[in-house]
This record gives structure tokens, sequence and C-alpha cells, in this order.
């Protein structure tokens, strides 16, 4: 690690920080400046009052200037009428949310940092002209260009800033602050000539999304962009490899600041895969991203490395290094399936190579389309209504269509014939649930001004990211819960009502009805069916099962604009809240509990090891899953600190994915230390694990996700 970066901690961990954040205020300020101009040119002002009116931090250990602790120091007194009175101008005029496509997005940072603030007012000008006479698209194009002119001053106003810390800094830190200081100055309207003034750019365009309370905005694919800057500084000799480490430390560490105004760790950064034209991408970037996470310690970025068939072993290597610190990341993605993926939904195939993630796991072409949305399809909740005639066996309502009770159920397909039936219509539900709601605002008035200047191709069209301005649609990513409570279930009931016979179909119902009590011996008997994660063909069938019927319930769905709806076999830490809408389950599961955790088996249920586990969840056809998977594994931190060791757990990844495995994130703190952890929280402020498409501190994490953490195999 770093001195500069063990000085930057310290430093920030000594910060003294208002109690609220002051983004309504300052917007609100613009909002009311201009209440007689059209909607979206007050946007833009709102946006300008937001960027040029914040207090602007520089710490002193700092290489690079931006931080979130703007939003949390007072530019002028504030009291609760002030407070009360922003809040109403602000939510007068309304603010597009995840569900409305407002965040989750990976900018194109490639073109902006090739253009610089000045080619981007540049473009929105030339559009200008081309658009004259055309009332909607200049009031659009002046609000994007008012609100870049206010992120041409708040770069100003950050040059200045660090030109005053340098005053009363120690002598020994002012050569560095007036270097951060020159480095703003350069491209206050100037495109980057070095990786110094790239990466400064980026960030406070990063700075800029969290001001405006933009959540897991990405940092898309950072050392491809930011590498030919690198590459031309190291050979010009004006930048050390060491140099850049530090000044990428310096950067990624802030991130962590988000938890002072109740923000997120979840900027995710996709490193390595292959470039545009499918070469290897791995480069000498990567691996400073891989290790500045490293030194950094802490929850966020949510980084991703980008795995392919002609991936160099020592990436992978130094990824499970990484892995092996307890971070849990970065999580494996497979190019050779997330690729074939992405071009089913017609893209081209260059953009599908040039992915990256948004969010947790959500493959995205970075701004190439709207900000991403999703939410969660209950899959397990249709066995029920299956069997019940579409009632809901907690509530007694009926919840989905009459498709007849258990008793007249003749066979395995018939079951699955209803299932499918139930599933459709659930699907009907999900989706009118979401267009209702997405489509909730008026495109013309919820603009993004700022967010569209990094989105091809706004400008050109005139017209804003969720008003028909992106290249491509938008696509919204349905996350199907469960698949290995549904395997199980299936599997069980083909196995101990169909084959063996060891009971009806009618008191299988009446079991799940009575959650197991007075039906011991049928839990016992459906617990023993096969189970997901064994490589087990007649459970494992019904997972393959899983993914085809999603892909072929919500491959008929369109968004808005005409883009495709997404399958995601990824839950979050949802799998716990969906399993209390679920009423027991003819895998042996008891109502109310857990449902399995995304793309993985059931906790506990895949006990041949490892390779089993791997060639058993690899089945499935993830090519029908645009959105991406989460496999979740937790391995013995032994694992990673022998080379022998994890290159035997390199091959088991490599056999994952040249079988199709999608996504595979490890958590490697063992069970000792996190039952530990759980008994005496105060002795491990610090300890950091996966959970599910993102890491965390455990001690943050509620009981039930801690607990249901702990309930994963562990593989050794």
């Amino acid at each position: 690690m770093n001195q500069s970066l063990t000085r930057l901690k310290q430093e920030i961990d000594r910060s003294q920080r208002a109690k609220i954040s002051v983004r309504e205020i300052l917007m609100a300020k613009g909002f009311m400046a201009h209440y007689t101009d059209p909607i979206p040119l007050a946007r833009g002002y709102a946006c300008y009052t937001l960027f040029t009116e914040h207090a602007k931090k520089v710490y002193e250990n700092d290489l690079i200037a931006g931080s979130y602790f703007g939003l949390l120091q007072e530019p002028f007194p504030v009291n609760d009428a002030m407070i009360n009175k922003s809040r109403q101008v602000v939510a007068n005029y309304g603010w597009r949310t995840f569900g409305h496509n407002a965040d989750h997005f990976a900018p194109d940072y490639a073109t902006f940092i090739q253009d610089g603030v000045g080619g981007t007012l540049e473009k929105i000008h030339r559009s200008l002209v081309r658009y004259e006479g055309d009332t909607e698209k200049t009031v659009f194009l002046q609000s994007a260009r008012v609100a870049m002119e206010g992120f041409r001053e708040m770069i100003a106003q950050y040059a200045n800033a660090a030109a005053e810390t340098a005053e009363t800094a120690p002598a020994e830190r002012k050569e560095q602050l007036l270097q951060i200081e020159q480095t703003c100055r350069a491209i206050v309207n100037d495109k980057p000539q070095t990786f110094r003034q790239a990466l400064q750019l980026v960030w406070l365009a990063h700075l800029a999304f969290v001001y405006e309370g933009r959540y897991a905005m990405a940092l898309g694919r950072l050392d491809q962009y930011l590498y030919p800057y690198y590459k031309k500084d190291v050979e010009e000799g004006i930048l050390t490899r060491c140099e850049a480490k530090a000044l990428m430390e310096c950067t990624l560490y802030k991130i962590g600041e988000s938890h002072f105004i109740g923000g997120d760790d979840v900027v995710n950064i996709a490193i390595g895969g292959v470039t545009r034209d499918g070469a290897d991408a791995v480069n000498e970037l990567s691996y400073i991203i891989l290790e500045s996470v490293r030194d950094c310690g802490i929850p966020g970025p949510n980084l991703s490395a980008r795995i392919h068939s002609e991936c160099p072993d020592r990436f992978l290597d130094e990824c499970l290094k990484v892995i092996g610190t307890g971070l849990g990341y970065p999580a494996l993605m497979n190019d050779g399936a997330n690729i074939p993926a992405l071009a089913r939904n017609g893209y081209a195939i260059e953009d599908c190579r040039d992915y990256c993630m948004v969010g947790c796991i959500e493959n995205f072409l970075p701004g190439q389309q709207p900000p991403w949305s999703d939410g969660r399809y209950n899959s397990p909740k249709y066995i029920e209504l299956a069997l019940n005639n579409g009632v809901c066996m907690q509530s007694g309502i009926q919840m989905g269509p009459a498709t007849g009770s258990a008793e007249t159920i003749t066979s395995m397909d018939d079951f699955m014939a209803r299932l499918h039936l139930q599933m459709q219509a659930g699907a009907d539900e999900y989706v009118a649930f979401f267009q209702n709601e997405n489509q909730r605002y008026n495109p013309k008035t919820y603009t993004q001004p700022f967010l569209s200047c990094f989105c091809q191709d706004c400008i050109e069209r005139g017209l804003d990211i969720n008003n028909g301005g992106a290249h491509y649609p938008s696509a919204h990513g349905a996350g199907c819960m469960g698949v290995g409570t549904m395997a199980d279930s299936l599997a069980a009931m083909e196995q101990v009502i169909f084959v063996n016979k060891k009971a009806t179909i009618t008191q299988l119902r009446d079991a799940l009805l009575a959650n197991f009590e007075g039906y011991e011996d049928l839990q016992q008997e459906l617990l023993a069916a096969p189970k997901y994660g064994n490589n087990d063909d007649r459970v494992d069938r019904y997972a393959v099962w899983y993914v085809d019927e999603h892909a072929r319930l919500f491959d008929r769905y369109r968004t808005w604009d005409g883009g495709r709806f997404y399958v995601a076999i990824a839950s979050n830490i949802q799998n716990i809240s969906a399993g209390t809408l679920v009423a027991a389950t003819p895998d042996g599961r008891k109502n109310g509990e857990p449902l399995s955790d995304a793309a993985s088996p059931m906790h506990g249920m895949d006990q041949k090891g490892p390779t089993a586990t791997v060639l058993s969840t690899a089945k499935p056809d993830y090519t029908k899953a645009s959105c991406g998977t989460v496999l979740n594994q937790k391995y013995s931190p032994s694992m990673f600190t022998h080379d022998e060791k994890r290159a035997k757990l390199a091959s088991l990844i490599r056999v994952y994915f040249k079988n199709g495995g999608q996504e595979m994130q490890i958590n490697s703190v063992s069970r000792e230390i996190l039952q530990d952890a759980m008994e005496h929280p105060q002795q491990y402020p610090s300890l950091v694990v996966r959970v599910s498409g993102f890491s965390a501190y455990y001690n943050a994490l509620t009981r039930d996700v801690q607990e249901d953490i702990l309930r994963r195999t562990e593989q050794g």
C-alpha cells in the first residue's frame, strides 16, 4: 500500500461531516430561479446550481480532486424552513428513480474523454444549429448545455479549492496539491492529454452523478478507455506504474465515502475480457486496478473480471488472490456466455463484446442504452398456485388462474402444463405492473440533461436519453427467483409422487397447506429426493427447463421503446424476503423460509463437492439469460494461499465457463470467522464479505442475511 493511500485513509477518517445533504437545497435554488422556463431547461439550471454551489473539498493527502464530502458541507446557513421548502420544490418538479431509468448506467466515458468538456459543448452547439426551429429539441439541447457548463465550472472550482488547500498545507504536500490544481485547469475546457487528466475528468463526472443522487453508476471498462493514456505516459517517461497505481488507489478509495451520504459502494468496474474485435483485452492497467482495490480494502467498487477462453492464466490467478483476501471480488464473468446472451437481442457483435456491468452483475452496453431497471419474479410461488387451483396457500385468495385442483392432476406432464399457465399469468402481471410504473412520467418533461451527454446518440438526435435519444432502446431485467428451490421441488414431485408413488398429489398439496405438520414422513421423502448441485440429471433437467421456460415467458414482451426483457437468474438478498411470500414447497422447505440463492443450489444441498456443483449448475443455457446470473460459492481460505490450490480452483472455474456457466463469485471467509463475527461484531469492524452481486461490511448486514451467507456450503 502506498503512503499516499495510507495518509488519505487517515485524513478521511478524521474528517467531520454535516448531518444533512444539501442536494435538494441547491437543486431547489436552481428551479426557483427558473419557474417561467420550460421544465427541461429548469432541470438544466437545477444541475448547474447543484454542481457550482456545493462546497469543493480537496484532501491534503489526495492525488485526485473530488469528494462526496461536498454534499455534506453547508455553503450557507441552513434551517428547517429552508429544508422543507426545498423538498417541496424538488418534489413538485419530480425526479426519475431506478424503476424509471434514472441510474444503474455506464456512461460513455470513452467518447467523453476523447472530446473533453469543450468538445462536448461544441457537439451541443452543432445540434442546436441543426435543429433550429424545433422547439422541443432546442429546449432539451439548451438544458444539456447549461448542465455541462455547470460541470465545467465545477472543475474550475475544484482547481481553485486545490490551490486554496495548498496555501495552508504542509510543505511536503504543496507540490502535489498544486499539481491537482494544474490537472483540473487543464481539463476545464480541453480534452485530457495524460493519464492523470483523463482519470481526473472521469472521477469528477462520476462525482457529479453522485451529487445528482444517482445510484450504482458504473465506471465501466476503466482499464480499456484509460489504457491509451497510461501507455503513452509510460512510454514518454512522464508516469511510472507505481504513480499510476497511487492515483488509482486514491480515486477508488473515495467510493467508500458514499456511506456518509447514505449512498452505496455498487460502483461496478469491468476489467479484462475481449476487445471490440475479439482479441484479448487484458493489459497492465487491468492488474493495476486489481491491486488497487485490494489495497483499498473496502466493499466497493464492485469489481467484475471478464474471463474468456484465451484469458491469461496470470490474470485469473491474480483475481483469485484478491478474492482470497476476503473481499469477495472481483466477480468472475464468462465472455463465452455473456456476449452471445447479449447478441440474441439484435445488438451489433462489436457492441456486445464491449459490454460491462452495472449494479451487481447486470450486463450493459456502456453509453448506448437508457439506464437499467429490473424487478423480482417469484418463480417458486407458482408451484403452490398450480397445486391449489391458483389459490394462494398463505392467504387463501385467488392469485392465479383457475387451472384445476390437485385431485385432477394426472401426471407430471399435466402438472407442468398447469405450472406454465400460472407462470405465464404471473409474467403478464409482472410486466403490466412494471410498464405502468415505468411509463408513469412524461418523457418530454422528466428529462435528464447531464446524463444524456454521456449516451450515444442523444446530442446528435437532440433527444433525452429516455425519449428516443439513446442508440439502443431500453432493456429491463426480470430477476427470476429460486432455480434451486424449483428444480428440487419438481424433481421431488416426480420422484416421490409419480415414480415411487409414496404419496398422492392431493396428499402433497395437503402437506404443503399444513406446512408438513402431520406429514413429517412425507417431508423426509421429499428431502431425500435428488437435489440440484450434485450433477444428477434427474434434477438438473428441471434447472435447464427453468431457464428455457423463463426465456419463453419474457421473450414475448417489449419495453415502451421496443427494447427487450432480459432474464436474470439473480436475487440479490431478496431470496430471503421472497421466501416469506411462498408456502411450503415440494423440496421439503417449510413455509416462509428463504428460497435458494440466485443461480446457486439450495444451501447445503450440493453435497458431492465443487466439481459436481459446477457441472450441475453449468447445464442450463445461460445465453438465454441476457441480464446475467449469480452463482455464489464459498471456499475455505486455504484455497487461496497456496499456488497449487489456486491453480486447481482456476481450472475448476475454466471448466465451469467452458461448459456454459455465466458468472461465479466467491466468499473466502471461513465459517468459524463468520460465526465469531456474529457474536463479537466489535472485533471485526472491517470484515468484508461477498453477499450476492455485491460485497459489504459483515457487521452492516442484518442477521437474516448473515445467516444466509453462513448456510452456504463451504467447499475445500
